[in-house]
C-alpha cells in the first residue's frame, strides 16, 4: 500500500462518512447486535459509539494499517474492548460457529473477493448468528446503473478498491439463508454514490 491508501485515503473515508445522516443508519442497524461480535471493515472506528451498551468486546478487521491508526484515538475513548487484526475479510483465521453477530458498514464495496468473504463471514458466525450490514451500491435505477458500471473503473483508483455496481442484495442472498433489507437513497445525496442496501441476514440455525 502506498501513501495515498494508508494516509491520505483514510482521512477522506473518515470525513465523507461522518456525516450525521449516515450516522443515523450505524444506530439503527447496530440496535440490536448482541453476543460475541466481528466487524469486518472496522475503518476509522466509527461505529463504535453506536454499539449497545450491552457490547463489551469486539473483534475487529481492517486491511489497512492507515486506518487502524486513525481508529486508536475512538478505540482509546469507548468502553468496548477492540481486538484489531489487520488482516483480509477474505481469510478469517476464526474456527467456524464463533460469532453471535457480524457487522459490516461501507465495506463490502471495496473487498477484491467479496464472495469470499461473504461465505467466511456466514462460516464464522454460529448457527443462528446475524450479520448485520449497511452498504451502497447498485442502484434500482437502469438509467443510474449505466454510469456506475461506467464510473466504478475511475472509483476504484480514487477510492480504493469501491465499486459502485455491487449488487449488495444478490451477493448477500446468495450465501445466507433469510435476509431481510431495505433499499433507499438518503435525501440530499447522489443515488449514483449512495444507493443504500441497509439489513440483516441470518444463518441457519442447525
Amino acid at each position: 500500500m502506498g501513501l495515498y491508501s494508508q494516509v491520505i485515503f483514510p482521512r477522506l473515508l473518515d470525513w465523507s462518512l461522518s456525516v450525521p445522516t449516515l450516522a443515523k443508519y450505524r444506530q439503527k442497524l447496530l440496535a440490536d447486535v448482541t453476543g460475541e461480535v466481528l466487524e469486518i471493515g472496522f475503518g476509522t472506528g466509527l461505529n463504535l459509539a453506536y454499539y449497545p451498551c450491552s457490547i463489551h468486546k469486539i473483534t475487529t478487521i481492517d486491511v489497512n494499517p492507515g486506518m487502524n491508526a486513525l481508529a486508536n484515538k475512538r478505540i482509546s475513548n469507548s468502553d468496548i474492548i477492540v481486538e484489531q487484526l489487520l488482516l483480509s475479510s477474505e481469510n478469517l483465521p476464526m474456527p467456524e460457529n464463533t460469532f453471535d453477530s457480524v457487522v459490516s458498514t461501507w465495506t463490502l464495496c471495496s473487498i477484491v473477493n467479496v464472495q469470499q468473504a461473504l461465505q467466511e463471514v456466514y462460516r464464522v458466525l454460529k448457527p443462528g448468528g446475524r450479520f448485520f450490514f449497511v452498504e451502497h451500491g447498485l442502484s434500482d435505477k437502469p438509467s443510474v446503473q449505466v454510469w456506475q458500471h461506467r464510473l466504478t473503473p475511475i472509483q476504484k483508483v480514487v477510492a480504493d478498491g469501491c465499486h459502485l455496481n455491487r449488487d449488495i442484495q444478490k451477493l448477500v442472498e446468495q450465501h445466507f439463508d433469510h435476509v431481510e433489507l431495505k433499499q433507499f437513497t438518503p435525501e440530499n445525496f447522489s443515488d449514483l454514490m449512495a444507493h443504500l442496501y441497509l439489513g440483516c441476514a441470518t444463518k441457519k440455525a442447525s
